[in-house]
């Protein structure tokens, strides 16, 4: 059965378990609303929920902890002499998973039966049949691989039937006992009060779990990095030379560097436009103009950065071109490419422009009005007011908006990529070309790397270096805001 369908029928159960109970606990009451315990409603919550959560809660388990558990099982089958020569565990498990997904498709199409996946043997027999569905396999289906393919096939089937009965089995109970404790005098609403009280203490647990989840997965990954290379180099090296002959030289300094300048120029367009911006939306314009001009600014904030990224690849490069280039405007020749850390900082500042703006102007508004009234009262001009008055009470929270919009920065990627180069080294002239972390990260993992050789685990090390950066830079600036907050409330 499909999953859809599953969670399908699990949402149907629960939908008439809530319009059963309702109906039940009135007829056992004879009708009389004041005979019960509590309204109609909580009942049939209390039967709905007893039917779904329960289900859905163990199908979410299931759904994380079965392909973890198929996926040791079949690689334990593929000994370290069946894996060719320049080839990793990974490499195998990934045609596995591709040949396994193609024979799923085809028995879930009726293309195929099990019996006919069983007979496979010959690797041109795999090829034709999966072409036929539109899976194309770019190297032949080595007997190892088609073994492992048919064995993690029957496992997810076997996992994906004992899933329904389970799930299914589940919600009928949960179903079946709400409702022989369906009667006048239950507590329905102190239970579902209870059961919602643990779903939203859940969710906001969730946050704090994923996040907790990202650190230690990339944690254990950096651990295993520093086993393979010298942490030394890591950290105080200054070259990024990444090969996989065993003589990489990965130093993280080129590539910070190249992320804080882009950062920094990136800021030294925001800030301004949008601190500028603010004091305009908050001071000085009327509610017409502030209603028509805010969110025409705060559209650049829904751009995806991939088109913030063809801007810069298109447009803006070779603008500057025209400017600082041999032929250009100025008769320099300062900038020979459309790429380069000027590009993608003057770009990420557009980006930039309405997160500063809208955290600006929010906290300017939240300053007290008596405040400026009464610089106004003692005769300080509308100009004198905002520069000794209004701006120096909101400069923490200001403060604390321009770290949040750095930390933004830091991590942006679509925009390094297209906009900046990707060449890392240390310098300062604004017109060449430099990468940053992210955009290292990205190149590391793309492709079918080798998660057992440090050119790849090198990814894991820098995004948390670049998680640590951004969580100070978020901490620092809550800080900041805490303390305007608890002085200006």
């Amino acid at each position: 059965m499909p999953l859809s369908w599953l969670v399908l029928i699990v949402l149907a159960l629960a939908a008439a378990g809530y319009f059963v109970g309702r109906i039940r606990v009135l007829k056992l009451a004879g009708g009389d609303v004041r005979a019960l315990h509590s309204l109609p409603v909580y009942y049939g919550a209390n039967v709905a929920l007893s039917a779904a959560v329960p289900a859905l809660g163990v199908l979410l388990l299931w759904l994380l902890i079965q392909p973890s558990l198929i996926e040791n099982t079949v690689s334990a089958m593929i000994a370290p002499e069946m894996i060719p020569e320049g080839s990793n565990l990974n490499l195998v498990m990934a045609d596995v998973r591709r040949v396994a997904d193609g024979l799923y498709t085809a028995v879930e199409t009726g293309a195929m039966n099990m019996a006919q996946v069983d007979a496979l043997q010959a690797s041109a027999d795999v090829r034709a049949t999966l072409g036929e569905l539109g899976v194309a396999l770019g190297q032949d289906v080595r007997p190892e691989v088609l073994a492992a393919a048919k064995s993690y096939l029957v496992a997810s089937g076997t996992g994906n039937t004992a899933r329904m009965v389970v799930v299914l089995a589940l919600s009928l109970t949960g179903l079946v006992l709400s409702m022989i404790r369906t009667k006048p005098d239950y507590r329905a609403r102190n239970v579902v009060e209870r059961a919602v009280l643990a779903l939203l203490m859940a969710a906001a647990s969730l946050a704090i779990l994923t996040t907790v989840g990202i650190v230690l997965s990339m944690l254990f990954e950096t651990i295993n990095f520093f086993g393979l290379h010298s942490w030394k180099d890591f950290f105080f090296g200054t070259i990024w030379a990444p090969n996989f002959r065993g003589d990489s030289e990965l130093s993280i300094l080129p590539l910070l560097w190249g992320t804080l300048y882009i950062s920094f120029i990136a800021l030294l367009v925001a800030v301004p436009i949008g601190l500028f911006a603010a004091i305009y939306l908050s001071e000085y314009a009327g509610p017409k103009t502030r209603a028509f001009a805010k969110p025409l600014l705060e559209i650049l904030a829904g751009i995806p950065t991939i088109v913030y990224g063809l801007f810069a690849l298109l447009t803006v490069g070779p603008m500057l071109i025209n400017l600082f280039g041999q032929t250009g405007a100025l008769g320099v020749n300062w900038m020979s490419g459309a790429t380069s850390v000027l590009t993608a900082g003057v770009v990420m500042g557009i980006m930039l422009i309405p997160f500063v703006s809208s955290l600006s102007d929010d906290i300017i508004n939240a300053v007290p009005q008596a405040m400026r009234d009464g610089s106004l009262g003692l005769g300080a001009t509308q100009s004198e007011t905002i520069r000794q008055v209004v701006i120096p009470a909101a400069l923490p929270g200001i403060v604390g908006a321009i770290l949040l919009a750095a930390s933004r920065a830091i991590g942006e990627t679509m925009i390094v990529v297209m906009g900046a180069g990707a060449i890392a080294k240390f310098s300062l002239n604004p017109f060449e070309s430099m990468t940053t972390i992210t955009t290292r990260i990205v190149s590391q993992l793309t492709g079918d790397g080798d998660f057992s050789s440090p050119e790849t685990l090198v990814a894991f090390a820098l995004g948390l270096t670049l998680f640590v950066l951004t969580l100070g830079l978020n901490v620092l600036a809550l800080y900041i805001v805490r303390k305007y907050r608890e002085q200006y409330e």
